[in-house]
């Protein structure tokens, strides 16, 4: 368990302004002005589209209303199941102060791109199954140690975005067993910002020669003779290559379990 509790509380309070519009196609009478909602980096799509459909519900047309919400920005549609920050990394690396706009639609669900998250209990479902990377990152000692009470208070510490209901339960369920000796591997999903898919990877933390392995051994392993990764984003952070993988691991891992890393690449 990670001891820089500030660090853990920065990236938990980390938000994205978003501005909300309706699909123009789907607006019947006048068109609605745009809806406002500072959201959690750390949050899922799904668990604020009751807030937005429940604005917009009385501009669209009928036959429209109880369809399948999803997103899209500049016409690409939001994997609904990728946490909001990862969203917002891969397709507005550039910060600046204004709001993310974001279309909502209530037809034309694009099945062959998306998986639906229509539900909060779909989403907790699949937040529960990326938990399972503790069975890679501790060899299974915490998740074996979870109650039923202890999955339900992570998922209601992250839905009502409660910093200390959720870590209280991390604390004391990996009390028992250390911190750096019990990693085993660390889960890692990193990006490819052509096609917005990710390669899930096992990292040792070790490097070959028995050191703690940092971002720059990292690099070297994803590199090939016709590209070379140059550098790593999350959280909206420009990451050091002198960064231990570890470290972020205990740090910057999102509550799925999962350190998410957006990969800059060169050809060689």
């Amino acid at each position: 368990m990670a001891h820089d509790r500030e660090v853990l509380r920065m990236i938990w309070e980390g938000q994205i302004g978003i501005c909300f519009q309706a699909d123009r196609d789907e607006i019947v009478g006048i068109k609605p002005e745009p809806f406002y909602l500072m959201v959690s980096r750390l949050s899922y799509l799904p668990l604020v589209t009751d807030k937005v459909r429940k604005y917009f519900t009385r501009y669209i047309a009928a036959e429209h209303q109880d369809g399948a919400v999803w997103f899209d920005y500049n016409g690409i549609p939001l994997r609904l199941h990728y946490p909001t920050g990862v969203l917002y990394d891969l397709l507005h690396p550039e910060e600046d102060c204004t709001p993310w706009g974001l279309t909502i639609h209530f037809s034309k669900f694009p099945e062959e791109t998306l998986v639906k998250m229509n539900s909060k209990e779909l989403l907790e479902s699949h937040y529960m199954s990326c938990l399972k990377a503790d069975v890679l990152k501790h060899r299974g000692l915490v998740i074996s140690a979870m109650q039923k009470k202890d999955h339900n208070q992570l998922w209601l510490g992250l839905i009502n975005d409660k910093f200390d209901q959720f870590w209280a339960v991390n604390r004391r369920l990996m009390e028992p067993y250390g911190d750096q000796e019990s990693f085993k591997n660390i889960p890692v999903r990193l990006y490819n910002d052509d096609d917005f898919t990710y390669t899930q990877k096992l990292i040792s933390p070790i490097s070959e020669s028995g050191q703690k392995k940092s971002l720059a051994d990292l690099m070297a392993e994803l590199s090939t003779p016709e590209r070379k990764a140059v550098g790593f984003r999350t959280h909206g952070i420009d990451l050091h290559e002198e960064t231990q993988v570890q470290w972020m691991s205990e740090h910057l891992s999102y509550p799925d379990n999962f350190l998410h890393l957006s990969v800059d690449y060169k050809d060689v």
